[in-house]
């Protein structure tokens, strides 16, 4: 609430230098903050009395949106990146689908290894775990296990995220 939003009867005075002024009736503080040309903010209003200060309530407005903005840009987005992996893969199209986990990760995603069974390849689910396995194996260096190998319906699954800095 600013200005003449503000409903209690005296109110703790903050200055604009961030001085304490100590405890004004509301009509009191609302002059000085229109004879510096400023408004009056109220900043804590559930204490007793409440807090306001003085300041330019546009400028603060634009500051905070501009901190806000620049937390945004500055924040990394991490997504996750699924890899397919199939029960009877040769080792040429395995290193062709782990070199893509490796860049992944160092991109700073999350991978999600699958090994998708198909027909009777199900009743083997153990050759799906020794794939996820060997993954989990070779990048060990640059990435946790977040989620351990499960078969989930027809899928086996495991989420790798890289290892913070």
């Amino acid at each position: 609430m600013i200005n003449d939003e503000i409903r209690a009867k005296e109110v703790r005075l903050v200055g604009a230098e961030g001085e304490q002024i100590g405890i004004k009736p509301i009509r009191e503080a609302l002059q000085m903050a229109i004879d510096l040309n400023l408004d009056l903010v109220n900043v804590a209003p559930q204490a007793k009395p409440p807090v306001c200060r003085i300041m330019d309530y546009g400028k603060f407005r634009y500051e905070t949106q501009k901190k806000e903005k620049e937390a945004r840009k500055n924040q990394k987005i991490v997504d996750i990146k699924e890899v397919w992996f199939r029960a009877n893969i040769e080792e040429h199209d395995y290193q062709t689908k782990f070199r893509n986990v490796i860049k992944f990760l160092n991109e700073g995603d999350k991978v999600k290894c699958s090994v998708r069974f198909r027909g009777r390849e199900i009743t083997h689910a153990n050759i799906g775990q020794k794939i996820l396995e060997r993954v989990k194996n070779e990048v060990e260096d640059i990435s946790i296990v977040e989620r351990q190998p499960k078969l989930e319906g027809r899928s086996m699954i495991m989420i790798l995220a890289p290892k913070p800095q």
